[in-house]
């Protein structure tokens, strides 16, 4: 049974930097893709990021290029989501899923591929 365990929310400032982990157990996750989505008040949840856990692939939303960068530590069993430049539209809960990367891809990063998900870490960033 796969656990996710995210991490590392908080209130910032506009302009300003945080990182989320999220602690995978509960299987292998060769080829796994893992991501993440948020979900703002009063909207519906959103693809952000994801990478392969062992291959090459990462995708973003484009509203967060160049400001947002995802990776992973094998070893530690851990991803990770780097934010800059921080904006208050940026305001959501931030949620760490997992699913098999072939279905990830081939849903192209929609919600349901990835079958497991974690419980959210809130994000704020203030203006």
């Amino acid at each position: 049974q796969v656990q996710l365990v995210e991490s590392g929310g908080g209130l910032v400032q506009a302009g300003g930097s945080l990182r989320l982990s999220c602690a995978a157990s509960g299987r292998t996750f060769s080829n796994y893709a893992m991501g993440w989505f948020r979900q703002a008040p009063g909207k519906e949840r959103e693809f952000v990021a994801a990478i392969s856990w062992s291959g090459p692939m990462t995708a973003y939303r484009e509203s967060v290029k160049g400001r947002f960068i995802i990776s992973r530590d094998t070893a530690k069993n851990t991803m990770y989501l780097q934010m800059k430049s921080l904006k208050p539209e940026d305001t959501a809960v931030y949620y760490c899923a997992a699913g098999p990367e072939q279905k990830v891809v081939a849903g192209r990063f929609t919600a349901d591929p990835f079958g497991s998900w974690g419980q959210g870490t809130q994000v704020t960033v203030s203006s």
